[in-house]
């Protein structure tokens, strides 16, 4: 099995996750500045020319961070599982990965794409430039109510550690390096991010 990691907050995702779950696998680096993802061989391990990937055993690539992470969950019974123990949990970290990354994270990356990133991103991706700002505001009014959602719950979905948390942890985190940094008005999120950088998955 191998691990295709690259920079970036996708790769952290799911690199943070390996950490909190105990699993370790060789890396294999992608060079993603040099564009190595857009190019052959990588585009035979994944078509969509992103990071990160995992090479199975049998020579089977998973691709897309939440597959990833779920997949590895499922094999690594031996720790906590970080999507759920019942049915029930498992639907409500799914609702809330779904709310993150579609309310949240999908614009503010994209408004990092179309602004900041546009001359790394303009020849790989569609880009929008006028869109930035618009999806940016968009991500920080979703962040002011998940801010009033979280109140004074240690994790996103309740009393546990889940893959929610380590989603939106690694990508607040790349955000505030890139101009979209976690408005301290949202007292809540903002504790919570520094219980988070305290854990040691973090660094991974």
């Amino acid at each position: 099995m191998k691990f295709y990691n690259s920079v970036g907050p996708n790769p952290h995702m799911v690199r943070m996750f390996m950490a909190e779950k105990g699993f370790d696998v060789p890396k294999v680096e992608v060079d993603l500045r040099g564009g190595e993802n857009r190019r052959e061989p990588f585009l035979k391990l994944n078509p969509s020319g992103q990071c990160p990937a995992l090479e199975l055993d049998d020579g089977t690539v998973l691709a897309e961070i939440t597959a990833i992470c779920e997949y590895i969950d499922e094999i690594k019974k031996d720790t906590p599982s970080l999507i759920g123990d019942t049915p029930e949990e498992r639907a409500n970290t799914r609702m809330w990965v779904r709310r993150i990354d579609l309310n949240i994270l999908e614009p503010a990356a994209n408004g990092f794409r179309f602004s900041q990133g546009l001359k790394f991103f303009q020849d790989r991706v569609h880009c929008i430039p006028e869109a930035a700002d618009g999806l940016k505001e968009t991500a920080k009014k979703k962040l002011v109510w998940l801010d009033e959602q979280m109140g004074s719950k240690p994790f996103v979905t309740g009393d546990k550690l889940t893959m929610a948390d380590i989603l939106l942890f690694t990508f607040l985190e790349f955000l505030g390096k890139v101009g979209q940094p976690l408005d301290p008005a949202n007292k809540n999120l903002t504790a919570w991010m520094e219980r988070m950088k305290a854990r040691p998955s973090a660094a991974a």
